[in-house]
């Protein structure tokens, strides 16, 4: 891990001039450095984009897959795209970031930063490792362009890193441009992005990131520019956001189950207001996955070493009630098998933290499962595509084919993830498969009514029992 002792300031670095930038007769080459799912669907959009790219990475199984057409997760769209951009010779990837950072000017920065192990805050010794790699092999000048999920301030501290590994002569200049990826809506999320922000940009290194994002930019996306901890934080503040929406619904959720009310109707009316709106206002079993969780944690360690507590409160919140939904689907288990789960057996629809990605990292879903398996319940889990990625994660739960396969002999069964395939199922046929037809659906997203018409016994989070 890189150091912050003894570094330089930055002020005194070469500063990045339009003539450097790039030749005039040809567009930016590109690295991406990092080729997860950041990383790698950030390499495939700016060649199709039209740009000459290369991905980085240390991980050789990875590059391997990668360039042999192979997407080594699952988001809808990609393998196709890679496959195609491959096919034009303008993308490839390698293990040799000398190489390709002498033969490109903007170097993109795309590397995890997962929560520690030990505390809430961003682990960053990718991004610095990353970083340094870039600086160190530079030897023309050219653009670091920082999009990973990072906490405020990171970004001056990088600077001051290349600052220190940069040659002599070299002018590199380090900004940041955060990314706004949805899983399973990547590949358009990123050649279509809602918005384009860069921060700390000089006018040479503003000019460089308007001509790589020309093309949304021309189809409308605003191109908003910043200063260094703006950039940082917006991804995080938009993601925040996000989970109070979800945690604000999920607490009005336990009102209306007390009170009788539905939270969908609720939350449909609400909506209506276009100072709210309806989007993230499902309530259910809460979010999950690789951002959100660990960006307000990090949000919350960040603003507490800040002195923001305001902040800190407001997250802690939204974490818990967050997580108390986890724990209410659990308790709802429990109650419709009669107090005891134990040698009881459960079928758990969906193994993913949400439909369309293959993606377990903090997934509710199976969290729920895994803490009934530990009560001593007999756990099935089907999922469309994470059952590989589950398995690995919790190898010690029984994972089926099919919905059919998963919910036999159920007394109890859980959708925890609204694919559409266990949306469109036949309540009636599922209903001959199990040992009771009991239903819990954390998602709100069945026809209820069907399925109790068609012998179910059902639970919805946000409805009263």
């Amino acid at each position: 891990m890189s150091t912050y002792d003894d570094l330089t300031d930055l002020t005194d670095a070469p500063e990045l001039s339009a003539a450097d930038a790039a030749p005039a007769d040809r567009l930016p080459r590109i690295t991406v450095f990092g080729t997860g799912y950041l990383g790698a669907t950030h390499a495939v959009a700016m060649a199709q984009l039209g740009f000459d790219v290369t991905g980085v990475d240390t991980d050789l199984a990875k590059v391997e897959a990668l360039a042999a057409g192979k997407v080594p997760f699952y988001e809808p769209g990609l393998p196709e795209l890679l496959e195609a951009t491959l096919a034009t010779g303008r993308l490839r990837f390698t293990t040799d970031a000398a190489t390709a950072v002498a033969n490109a000017e903007v170097h993109f920065v795309c590397v995890g930063t997962p929560q520690m192990k030990t505390s809430h805050a961003a682990d960053l010794r990718f991004v610095e490792a990353a970083t340094t790699a870039v600086a160190r092999a530079m030897t023309h000048d050219g653009v670091i362009v920082g999009k990973s999920t990072v906490p405020v301030g990171t970004a001056a501290r990088l600077r001051e890193i290349v600052a220190r590994e940069v040659a002599p002569g070299v002018a590199a200049e380090l900004v940041w441009n955060p990314e706004f990826l949805r899983e399973g809506k990547a590949v358009d999320d990123t050649l279509h992005p809602d918005r384009v922000v860069v921060g700390g940009a000089s006018p040479a290194a503003e000019a460089l990131l308007r001509t790589v994002y020309a093309q949304p930019i021309a189809e409308g996306s605003p191109f908003v520019v910043t200063d260094l901890p703006t950039a940082e934080l917006v991804k995080v503040s938009a993601n925040a956001f996000l989970a109070t929406k979800i945690s604000f619904v999920n607490a009005i959720a336990q009102v209306c189950e007390a009170a009788g009310a539905d939270v969908t109707v609720l939350a449909d009316a609400i909506g209506h207001d276009v100072r709210i709106g309806r989007q993230f206002l499902d309530a259910g079993l809460g979010f999950g996955g690789g951002c959100l969780p660990k960006d307000i944690r990090a949000l919350m360690h960040r603003a507490g070493e800040l002195g923001a507590h305001r902040a800190v409160a407001l997250m802690q919140q939204v974490d818990e009630i967050n997580m108390g939904q986890r724990a209410a689907v659990v308790d709802h288990a429990v109650e419709a098998c009669g107090g005891s789960v134990l040698n009881r057996r459960i079928g758990v629809l969906g193994a993913a933290f949400k439909p369309h990605t293959d993606d377990v990292r903090d997934s509710p879903a199976l969290n729920v499962a895994a803490a009934l398996h530990l009560r001593g319940a007999q756990v099935t889990v089907y999922d469309p595509q994470a059952g590989d990625t589950a398995r690995a994660t919790f190898p010690s739960l029984t994972y089926a084919t099919s919905a059919e396969e998963a919910v036999e002999g159920t007394d109890v069964v859980l959708l925890l993830t609204e694919w559409e395939e266990f949306l469109r199922a036949d309540p009636t046929q599922l209903a001959e498969r199990t040992r009771t037809p009991r239903l819990i659906d954390a998602r709100g997203k069945l026809d209820t009514d069907a399925w109790r018409a068609a012998g179910w016994t059902t639970r919805t989070l946000g409805r009263a029992a």
